[in-house]
């Protein structure tokens, strides 16, 4: 009775539309000689960019991340717990799924170039299946840092996202103008941890004592962004568009920062009506739904894209009409209704998978032993590199098998294992530690 559940409705509205959004802009085509492509939609058909004002809903994923964060270490911090050993759970409750995903796609790359598969089909099916990998290093490295970011919000309240997104614009500018090399990896973090530290300010009431404050962010955030892409040299796009620089992704841009704010406001002023039709059971059933499959849906979303292509695709059985034709976007609504039901058949299959994947959580939840806690702290560095490789390259970059960030993988794993133990250090941990998974 506890739960905020506009907060479980974000995470899980977000969820609805990463998969929505990715299902939409991939669009496939078969080559006279059997290949199967995929054209960029963004690319292809520029108009298509102003839709990700709409997809673009990952600022709402980090904003509910940080108010429940929050009331998760604050809850660990009064029972005695550790940061050692609270931040080992988070990232464990992450990384399980997506260590159990990641292998079951490496297992399947090992045995594709075992056979001949064509390198650059290999290569493709591979970026596919990481393409949402980018969010995980960054919640993991947010996640590490929320006790100090959490101290710092309890002493300074809403200045410390002000002081962060500063030093986002000025990294930016810096990327911008200087063109140095690596620096915008620093927007990563400062630029979703905006969101992210004003989901601690939410929860603590700083953002919504004065509904003047919302409507501010709304109206300026929104301002700001067209100003930036209307008076300066930022895109409309909010999803990256090959060949386009700069971009509002990769790395954030100090747009993509104006989004943060202006999507951030509004989320804030349409809760009061969300609020109260969330009231209603069945629609609360409904987001426990989505949201107990999160994790699942959004790991797994593109496998069905495969399963069709194989289907239809290398079959020749898919109309094609024009890429971006009228006809083109009226077989959009066949594509992601079948794209659902074959979605729907996998969560239902991999639904033991999940609660063996629990069972485990619950025997090694990291504790908060210091003699081993660098075990802890280098395991979730090796796993954020592994997944920050995949990420960016894909499960088979050049179309071949990944050694070393399988193995970075593996290891970061089996080190954030090590120091588990099956009773948690507190009752109020292990309170804690349900009240996450639910």
């Amino acid at each position: 009775m506890g739960r905020d559940r506009y907060v479980d409705f974000l995470r899980a509205w977000a969820i609805v539309l990463v998969v929505l959004g990715h299902w939409l802009i991939t669009g496939l085509g078969r080559e006279s000689d059997g290949r199967i492509t995929a054209p960029e939609l963004l690319a292809t058909v520029p108009w298509t960019q102003w839709l990700t004002l709409g997809f673009q809903i990952m600022p709402l994923f980090f904003l509910a991340g940080g108010h429940a964060a929050g009331g998760s270490w604050s809850r660990a911090r009064a029972a005695g717990g550790s940061a050692t050993g609270w931040v080992g759970r988070r990232a464990l409750r992450l990384l399980l799924p997506a260590g159990a995903y990641s292998g079951l796609v490496l297992l399947a790359v090992g045995i594709c170039t075992a056979v001949g598969v064509e390198p650059g089909t290999l290569a493709l099916v591979g970026w596919a299946m990481a393409m949402q990998f980018w969010f995980l290093p960054v919640y993991l490295l947010l996640s590490a840092l929320t006790p100090p970011l959490h101290a710092a919000h309890r002493r300074w309240g809403l200045r410390v996202a002000v002081v962060m997104g500063m030093g986002a614009a000025a990294v930016d500018a810096v990327v911008v103008t200087v063109k140095v090399p690596y620096v915008g990896l620093a927007d990563y973090v400062l630029v979703w941890g905006v969101a992210y530290q004003l989901g601690l300010c939410w929860r603590d009431g700083l953002l919504t004592r004065r509904r003047l404050l919302s409507a501010a962010m709304a109206v300026g955030g929104g301002a700001a962004f067209a100003a930036l892409v209307v008076l300066g040299p930022f895109p409309v796009s909010l999803i990256f568009v090959t060949g386009q620089a700069p971009s509002n992704t990769n790395p954030p841009s100090v747009a993509m920062l104006a989004w943060v704010v202006a999507q951030v406001g509004l989320c804030l002023l349409v809760a009061p009506a969300v609020r109260r039709f969330l009231d209603r059971e069945w629609v609360w059933r409904l987001v426990q739904s989505v949201g107990g499959a999160s994790m699942t849906l959004y790991l797994w979303h593109m496998l069905p894209v495969l399963v069709v292509a194989a289907a239809f695709y290398l079959t020749a059985l898919a109309p094609e009409p024009a890429f971006g034709s009228a006809g083109w976007w009226a077989l959009r609504v066949p594509w992601l209704l079948v794209l659902g039901l074959v979605l729907a058949g996998f969560v239902a299959a991999l639904r033991p998978l999940e609660r063996k994947l629990a069972a485990l959580y619950e025997r090694t939840r990291p504790d908060a032993d210091r003699r081993r806690s660098w075990m802890l702290w280098l395991g979730l560095a090796t796993s954020v590199a592994a997944l920050s490789h995949f990420a960016v390259q894909g499960f088979a970059d050049d179309g071949r098998f990944p050694f070393l960030p399988s193995l970075g993988l593996a290891l970061g794993m089996g080190l954030l294992l090590l120091p588990g133990r099956t009773v948690p250090d507190h009752p109020a941990q292990h309170e804690d530690a349900l009240k996450e998974a639910s």
